[in-house]
């Protein structure tokens, strides 16, 4: 069975092109991002880590380690980093983990468990390592996402998900459809409106369920 949300994240022993470390050490007590890719040299993937790459102060500002997947080798890595650089206009000084054996892919289930890579394996053969895994400092995981080939991710949109993610982790409250930080957010059905009205003041019933405010502060 696959990762579920708030299901611990499997404690794996991972080598990188910034060397060996366990994933929970590294995660520390910090947010976290892994995501995944097919293989180094590709274009897509490319356009994605110089993405990743670009927003290496968002990260920073929000506390979160960001960590890529491929299921090429080390010495490929870096090699591909140069690339990336090339493209991106920023240094990805990220680690990117050397899944040759797809341990990370099994333990993420972005492969099944019978899963093998060919000789001369090709995007083809590892087309679902293709994933976004949201970790917070409990080392659980908090979201998931997973991308078909052909389609590039929006970095924008995993850097609006972690500020929701954190923000309704830090306050008990839970934000509605493309919610971005500074707008309002919900309170979620389980507070009542005594308790609502103590912690956040004024809010706006939109309807009985579904009632609106501003985070305090």
């Amino acid at each position: 069975m696959g990762l579920r949300i708030n299901d611990t994240i499997p404690d794996l022993s991972v080598e990188t092109d910034l060397g060996r470390f366990a994933l929970h050490e590294w995660i520390g007590d910090s947010w976290a991002i892994l995501f995944s890719h097919p293989k180094d040299f590709t274009p897509v993937c490319t356009t994605e880590f110089g993405a990743v790459a670009r927003l290496a102060d968002e990260w920073e500002k929000r506390g979160t380690k960001v960590i890529g997947v491929s299921i090429d080798g080390v010495e490929d890595h870096k090699k591909w980093k140069a690339d990336i650089e090339s493209y991106g206009g920023a240094k990805p000084t990220f680690p990117i983990i050397a899944d040759e054996g797809l341990a990370v892919a099994k333990a993420f289930d972005m492969l099944p468990a019978e899963a093998y890579m060919p000789d001369g394996r090709t995007p083809n053969d590892s087309a679902t390592v293709r994933s976004v895994f949201i970790i917070g400092p409990d080392k659980q995981l908090k979201l998931s996402m997973t991308y078909p080939m052909s389609v590039g991710r929006n970095f924008a949109e995993v850097l609006r998900a972690l500020d929701a993610l954190q923000t309704t982790t830090k306050n008990g409250v839970a934000t509605p459809a493309d919610w971005t930080v500074g707008q309002d957010v919900i309170i979620p059905p389980s507070v009542n409106n005594e308790d609502a009205k103590a912690k956040f003041g004024d809010f706006d019933a939109v309807l009985p369920y579904l009632r609106k405010t501003k985070l305090p502060g």
